[in-house]
């Protein structure tokens, strides 16, 4: 049910928005955005628009499947049984957990190389919490004790700012494109091609290479190559304390060991 409905508003009413790109089915040639020189909604123009429909569509529409009755009228004379469930708990159930027990710190919660303030969290430094949160909304988690019981929400700290998400936004959404088309064309020139031959004879490359033109593609590529530029062995590290239990491919070489009657002076 839900899945139908979510088809029938992509077709029925996003296809109609100005600036929806519809998602082509395999085989088939993605369609341009309809009305793309057209102004585009805001995001609470959208919600109204949505909104409206879906009202439509639940108290006025009829489908043919439903033999002349609205959705919500279908559903009314159901007799299927069904259980009422309280928002709380459902709210609960779409959170995921994230499997590990904390501690509180005077910074918060840390998740994921994060910081996470409440204003609730005073006074209980130290405290064993648990993390759950809702897929995908990373801005903000909710904080559990061991046993379940829910303590509060917290927040993103230092989080950035809207113009500093939208130039970041840019910013990738520009290394993407350049990344695309290097793709592309690294893909055009490791074609190879060979000259056709009605004989048999040795194959004959084609597209023609200088030697400059090689070396300076292989050392294009080299320099691409960060594992190659990390040089690992430029400050080798000091052998392990002799104390350590160290497998025998890192422990320290014996020197020459003195003749019998030989020492040091």
């Amino acid at each position: 049910m839900v899945e139908n409905l979510s088809r029938c508003a992509d077709r029925m009413l996003f296809a109609a928005l100005p600036g929806c790109t519809v998602t082509p089915s395999p085989g088939r040639v993605k369609k341009e955005p309809a009305d793309c020189d057209g102004p585009l909604l805001t995001f609470m123009e959208f919600t109204a628009e949505v909104l409206a429909w879906t009202t439509w569509w639940n108290t006025e529409h009829r489908p043919d499947g439903l033999t002349g009755q609205t959705p919500i009228g279908a559903w009314q004379v159901d007799p299927s049984p069904f259980s009422n469930i309280s928002e709380a708990a459902l709210w609960a159930l779409m959170l995921e957990d994230d499997g590990r027990v904390r501690k509180l710190t005077s910074h918060g919660v840390r998740w994921r190389g994060r910081d996470y303030v409440g204003a609730w969290m005073a006074g209980r430094v130290g405290r064993s919490i648990r993390i759950r949160y809702m897929p995908h909304r990373d801005h903000e988690i909710e904080v559990f004790d061991p046993a379940g019981q829910h303590l509060g929400s917290a927040h993103l700290a230092d989080a950035a700012k809207p113009e500093q998400l939208d130039a970041l936004r840019r910013t990738r959404t520009a290394r993407a494109r350049r990344l695309r088309e290097e793709a592309k064309k690294a893909q055009a020139l490791r074609r190879q091609r060979f000259a056709p031959a009605t004989v048999p004879t040795p194959a004959q490359r084609l597209g023609a290479v200088t030697a400059a033109e090689a070396v300076s593609g292989l050392q294009a590529a080299a320099h691409s190559d960060m594992a190659t530029l990390a040089l690992p062995g430029l400050i080798p590290p000091a052998p392990p304390p002799e104390d350590w239990n160290t497998p025998p491919s890192l422990r320290p070489t014996p020197g020459p060991q003195p003749a019998d009657g030989e020492g040091t002076r």
